[in-house]
């Protein structure tokens, strides 16, 4: 598989190697008929990678069709999919399709899965298991030939375990997973993109393109971008529009230092202000209570069990490198000064011993809590007996 070429077709900017190996997934998972769940936070590019699966099966003749299951009314989900009869509710002057129905032959993305009815989910799975469904309103049961292709930007399984989301759908759509990284973690394709949007921006408009010294593309990569590649691509078009002048004989280029872009930058919304909460004990976080403290050293568990997956996974395999393209393919965004050095990240051990260390705090807390109960302790972390075992076992050594 030609890596330059499917991301040039789906004008997809970036050679970070977990966004190398999310397209590469999604092109292994394309041609086996599995459903597929995309795991990303809002604006990383999910619906561009279920494009990419559809075109890659073998109902790339098919119809595609993206329903985004958090814009329709809880009300209206069951019709929207599944289609209704005439005289089944108000307003419902005549018989018509719904996705499934519609969509037969090809593939369905629903995006935000999780903003499904209860409902809508029990229907959804009886789709997924024997093609079966009901108009709204009708007692006749109809077949549908449609693959599922999901997404989301909420952890699922924490969905599931709070009784948002059926566990049984979640297992029927989570056999097949690809994640897609958040711009954050891709810090040296944040310029690449923004190369990318404001010389397309400026083609459009007649304008001189905007470039960035060094330090600039250093401020650049420091902010969180919380909105991933949407809303770098919004801030870039934004920023050429104000700074940038008409192409002229003299001039087709702006260059901006980090004092020129820091006016610009977007301003970190809804942070957390800490304060000190007035009947914390001395040894304890300060201003949080022993749930909220539970909570945390649950979340940084979850997280070193992904970050355990995800080496496991890189160990197995080398991925390759992306392909070079010949300049002469490059687009003139592409030729102009290289990317800067990725910034080396420091003390790694120490911060695995401390995540490690906190890990097994929460093991030994949760033991505590049932007697020493371990399957009780298991299904309040989340994790298997096993998981806890294999911990208390490597403490001992």
């Amino acid at each position: 598989m030609d890596l330059q070429a499917l991301k040039n077709r789906y004008d997809i900017i970036g050679n970070d190697p977990a966004l190398n190996d999310a397209l590469e997934t999604a092109v292994k998972f394309a041609p086996t008929g599995l459903s597929v769940l995309i795991q990303g936070e809002s604006g990383v590019g999910k619906e561009s990678v279920a494009r990419i699966i559809h075109q890659y099966s073998a109902r790339r003749q098919g119809p595609f069709f993206v329903v985004n299951c958090g814009a329709v009314p809880k009300e209206l989900v069951n019709s929207e999919l599944f289609g209704h009869v005439k005289g089944s509710f108000t307003g419902a002057t005549e018989t018509r399709k719904g996705y499934f129905e519609d969509a037969d032959g090809g593939t369905l993305f629903l995006d935000e899965i999780a903003e499904l009815p209860a409902e809508s989910q029990a229907l959804l799975l009886r789709v997924l298991q024997s093609g079966e469904f009901r108009k709204v309103g009708s007692n006749k049961v109809e077949h549908t030939d449609v693959r599922i292709v999901a997404a989301t930007n909420v952890h699922l399984y924490e969905a599931v375990r709070r009784g948002r989301f059926r566990e049984d759908l979640y297992f029927r759509l989570s056999a097949a997973q690809i994640r897609i990284p958040p711009l954050r973690d891709r810090k040296s394709d944040i310029y690449l993109l923004f190369r990318k949007f404001t010389s397309d921006f400026s083609e459009v408009n007649g304008m001189c393109k905007i470039s960035l010294r060094p330090d600039a593309i250093r401020l650049l990569e420091q902010y969180r971008w919380p909105g991933n590649i949407r809303q770098l691509q919004g801030f870039t078009q934004a920023l050429t529009a104000q700074l940038s002048r008409k192409i002229s004989a003299d001039v087709q280029r702006i260059e901006l230092s980090a004092d020129d872009l820091r006016p610009f930058m977007p301003l970190e919304e809804g942070e957390p202000i800490p304060v000190l909460y007035s009947g914390a004990s001395e040894s304890s976080a300060p201003g949080l209570g022993a749930d909220e403290r539970q909570a945390i050293f649950k979340a940084i568990f979850d997280l070193k069990q992904e970050v355990d997956a995800l080496k496991a996974r890189l160990d197995r395999r080398e991925l390759p490198p992306p392909p070079a393209v010949p300049l002469s393919q490059e687009a003139e965004w592409q030729e102009q000064e290289p990317l800067p050095a990725e910034p080396q990240h420091t003390e790694p051990e120490a911060a695995d011993l401390s995540i490690r260390r906190t890990e097994e705090d929460l093991i030994l807390q949760a033991l505590a809590k049932h007697g020493g109960n371990r399957k009780k302790a298991a299904e309040e972390l989340g994790v298997s007996e096993r998981t806890i075992y294999r911990r208390l076992e490597s403490k001992k050594k």
